[in-house]
């Protein structure tokens, strides 16, 4: 009798069945990330805490301090666009491996200076570059190359990750520097991020095709839209990508208020609260922990923003977060003394809820009015960020040496955060246009898919 042929069953369904139950690798490139920013964040928490010591051994100005302060911030943010460019081109570990490894550079070498532009030289150029590779241009790489669904979430999950550093670092230099002196605080963050540095280059990967899946949540209609390498060098791309977004309205009104966002944030309360809390007799540790307090409420806050950016229209997030932190600030300068009483602690809560909320609504409607190009144009707009948070840091200084107090810098930055809040009211006005009817230049979508695709 003929044997029957033998027939092997087909083993896609077991497969299907065994891949649905492991933990998708989007995840596992979002848990490193979120390290890799954890570990940039601990040298940019130390500008509050090293202002007064270096302006006591130095003799330095709080304005020639707060300068270098402003290059590190100017270049945190420039060097975000071309390094979202740059990861399209040389992929994500190459690029944060490489700028852990600058941060770590710049923070050790700053115990050997004597001169004020070594200060700027490590602290401003070296460490300003190397966070920005790894700003929230990275965050938005991350996010919109492996996620689909809860693109928003992970936003703001990785975002908090920033906050996170803050949380873990604050207090441990503010103490390492009153204990030890700012030396030992400074060779801390340089360990810090060099530890780092072998994890990314394990476990963090450029690609979901690189490991032979899609992003997370990704169907059928998913799959072409999104990021792919384009040709041509990093820097075209990214100065590509300006030239058209600055042509459209909703660009400048998402950089003007992501500009103010910046200058009432990392410039003027990352950067001048704790000196400000010590001209009213609080002692820097105190000061330095209720910033960190900022850090953990603001981790919190932030990815309740992304949870709600996927629910909530992004314009309204963005309006309502600059009006709370434009009347909290109108109010801090009354708050001041030399013990943290409860209504500080109240406007820290309030304020750390709200530090950096607005990241993934902005994460969101660059790639809404954007596409493809929605992380390297959000580059460019976090590049606003730092840029407004520079001049923010400069300028508190200035005020604080020529009038002897900050109260005018609180102020001021109060009635910018509520003019932040009427720009994002305005990207209303473009998002009605565009509901009724196709899209004009500065209106509604910035330009077609078929445009934003094209280098």
């Amino acid at each position: 009798m003929a044997s029957r042929p033998l027939v092997r069953p087909d083993p896609a369904p077991h497969n299907d069945r065994v891949i649905s139950r492991r933990l998708h690798p989007a995840w596992l490139v979002a848990a490193v990330a979120f390290v890799a920013l954890v570990g940039a964040a601990g040298f940019r928490a130390t500008p509050s805490v090293m202002l007064q010591p270096l302006h006591e051994e130095f003799g330095w100005s709080l304005g020639t301090i707060s300068a270098a302060v402003s290059v590190n911030l100017l270049l945190f943010g420039l060097t975000a666009p071309f390094a979202a460019a740059l990861m399209e081109k040389l992929g994500l570990r190459r690029v944060v491996a490489g700028a852990l490894v600058l941060v770590s550079a710049g923070s050790g070498l700053t115990v050997f200076m004597q001169q004020s532009w070594q200060l700027i030289l490590c602290w401003g150029v070296l460490v300003g570059l190397g966070t920005g590779s790894m700003a929230l241009g990275f965050v938005a790489v991350v996010a919109n190359r492996w996620f689909v669904a809860r693109r928003g979430l992970v936003v703001g999950v990785l975002t908090a990750g920033g906050a996170a550093g803050q949380l873990v670092f604050l207090p441990l230099l503010a103490r390492l520097t009153g204990d030890h002196g700012w030396r030992v605080a400074a060779l801390t963050v340089a360990a810090v991020a060099l530890s780092v540095v072998p994890l990314v280059w394990w476990r963090l990967r450029d690609r979901p095709a690189d490991l032979g899946v899609t992003a997370y949540g990704a169907g059928p209609d998913d799959v072409a839209s999104l990021p792919v390498v384009a040709p041509g060098s990093a820097v075209r791309t990214a100065l590509s990508s300006l030239r058209q977004a600055a042509r459209t309205r909703p660009f400048w009104l998402l950089a003007g208020g992501f500009a103010i966002c910046g200058a009432t944030t990392n410039g003027l309360v990352g950067t001048h609260f704790i000196p400000a809390a010590h001209d009213h007799g609080m002692t820097q540790t105190t000061a330095a922990s209720l910033l960190a307090l900022v850090g953990l409420f603001d981790i919190a806050g932030t990815i309740a923003s992304g949870w709600l950016t996927d629910r909530v229209d992004s314009r309204w997030l963005l309006a309502g977060y600059y009006a709370l932190r434009g009347l909290s600030l109108l109010v801090l300068p009354s708050l001041f003394a030399a013990t943290a009483h409860p209504s500080m602690v109240v406007f820290i809560l309030f304020y750390g809820l709200d530090w950096v909320a607005t990241v993934p609504p902005t994460v969101a409607l660059c790639r809404e009015y954007f596409g493809a190009r929605g992380a390297v144009v959000f580059g460019w707009v976090f590049a606003s960020h730092q840029f407004g948070a520079a001049i923010a840091a400069t300028g508190a200084g200035l005020v604080r040496d020529r009038l002897g107090d900050y109260d005018a810098a609180w102020y001021g930055a109060g009635a910018l955060a509520l003019t932040a809040s009427l720009l994002s009211l305005s990207l209303l006005i473009g998002r009605r246009h565009r509901d009724t009817g196709p899209a004009g230049p500065g209106i509604g979508l910035a330009y077609p898919a078929a445009v934003i695709t094209r280098s």
